[in-house]
C-alpha cells in the first residue's frame, strides 16, 4: 500500500508542477533568472519531501507551493513596472567585451575570470579573445558572444530606452547625458513615453514606438 501511495503522490506532482510551471509562463531552463531558480528549487524540494513522508495529506504541500508561485507571479509583474526591482531581482547584463577589448574591470565586479570566459567562448566555438566584437555576460550567467564577421559587422546595439525607460547604465557608457538623449528624440519628433524601445548604434538612434507594437 506504501509503494502504490508514494507513486500515486509521485504522479500527482508531477503533473501538479508541469501546470505550476505553465501557469508562470515560458522560459528556458537556461534562461531562469535567480528568483526563479529558487523558486524551482524550492518547489522541488518540497514536491520530494511530501512524496517521502507519504502519510502526510497531499493538499497541504500544494498551499507551499501555491504560495512559491503566486510570489514569483507577483514579484515578475512588479518587475516589469520597475528597473530598480528587476535589476534587484535578477541583476544586469555585463559587457565582458567591449568593441574587442576585454573589460577586466567589470570581469571583477562579477567575479567572472579569464578561464570562465575561455571556457564560455569555447563553448561557442571561438577559438580566442580577439575573435570576438562584443560579449556579453547575460543575466542568466549565459555569455552571448558577437564575433569580428560579416555578419556582425558595425556597433552592438546599445538600448537607451526600455519600456519607456532611461537606460543610465548605457548612457554612462556611451559619456552621454539624459539632455543628448531628449535631443535626439526631439529631431524624431517623439516622446519618451511614447517610446517602447530605442537602441543606439552607427552613432544613430533607433526608435520602435509604443504604437510600433501589437497590443
Amino acid at each position: 500500500m506504501d509503494y502504490l501511495l508514494i507513486t500515486l503522490k509521485t504522479l500527482f506532482f508531477y503533473f501538479a508542477i508541469v501546470a505550476f510551471y505553465r501557469f508562470m509562463g515560458k522560459r528556458e531552463v537556461g534562461e531562469l533568472g535567480i528568483i526563479d531558480l529558487i523558486v524551482s528549487v524550492l518547489i522541488a524540494e518540497l514536491a520530494a519531501i511530501s512524496i517521502e513522508k507519504f502519510e502526510d495529506s497531499v493538499f497541504m504541500m500544494l498551499i507551499p507551493i501555491a504560495i512559491l508561485v503566486i510570489l514569483q507571479i507577483i514579484l515578475a509583474k512588479l518587475s516589469l513596472k520597475s528597473d530598480k526591482l528587476r535589476n534587484l531581482l535578477d541583476g544586469e547584463a555585463s559587457m565582458i567585451i567591449d568593441n574587442g577589448k576585454v573589460n577586466f574591470k567589470e570581469m571583477i565586479k562579477q567575479r567572472y575570470n579569464l578561464e570562465d570566459l575561455l571556457t564560455q567562448l569555447r563553448a561557442r566555438e571561438v577559438k580566442s579573445i580577439d575573435e570576438v566584437e562584443y560579449a556579453i555576460l547575460e543575466t542568466s550567467g549565459k555569455l552571448s558572444v558577437f564575433t569580428k564577421n560579416a555578419n556582425n559587422s558595425g556597433a552592438y546595439p546599445l538600448p537607451v530606452i526600455l519600456d519607456g525607460k532611461i537606460q543610465t547604465g548605457t548612457l554612462k557608457s556611451l559619456e552621454k547625458k539624459e539632455k543628448w538623449l531628449y535631443e535626439l528624440l526631439d529631431t524624431k519628433k517623439v516622446k519618451l513615453d511614447d517610446v517602447f524601445y530605442a537602441f543606439y548604434k552607427d552613432k544613430q538612434l533607433f526608435v520602435i514606438k509604443n504604437s510600433d507594437c501589437i497590443s
